[in-house]
């Protein structure tokens, strides 16, 4: 298990959106970055998604990281809870009315790390894996 403080810097990002309902897939390229918020670590990520045929469009979120006890917990920007993972714990399930999050984290090739969401529900069938690689490394 990583820590916070591991994450904490520049992140090429690298992201596949797999839209079975929409049959759709979509890719993102862009950079992710942790920086010190005063609580943990504040991570913002832009890039540019391509998605199906439609026009490429910037896509930016924010989340919060905090450590708590043993565990790095994850907020949404709000500060609404969203997951939390641990030690002996890679994975989280959040629930987005009407649709369930599923997340597992695998950091066994670190520093390069991802994660696979599988979102499922009456509004959604996607597989969305992302994958972090250090900014001065080179992309493989």
């Amino acid at each position: 298990m990583i820590a916070l403080a591991d994450l904490e810097g520049r992140w090429q990002l690298s992201r596949v959106i797999e839209d079975a309902r929409a049959g759709l897939t979509g890719h993102l390229e862009g950079m992710a970055v942790w920086r010190p918020d005063g609580d943990g670590l504040r991570q913002e990520e832009s890039g540019l998604l391509h998605y199906g045929a439609a026009a490429p469009m910037r896509a930016e979120r924010v989340y919060l990281w905090r450590a708590e006890g043993g565990d790095l917990a994850v907020f949404f920007e709000d500060g609404r809870p969203f997951h939390r993972i641990g030690p002996g714990r890679a994975g989280d399930r959040h629930w987005c009315d009407p649709d369930t999050y599923d997340v597992t984290y695998d950091f066994t090739d670190w520093p390069r790390w991802g994660s696979v969401w599988r979102v499922s529900g009456p509004r959604k069938d996607l597989i969305i894996r992302s994958r972090f690689v250090p900014e001065d490394a080179p992309v493989t």
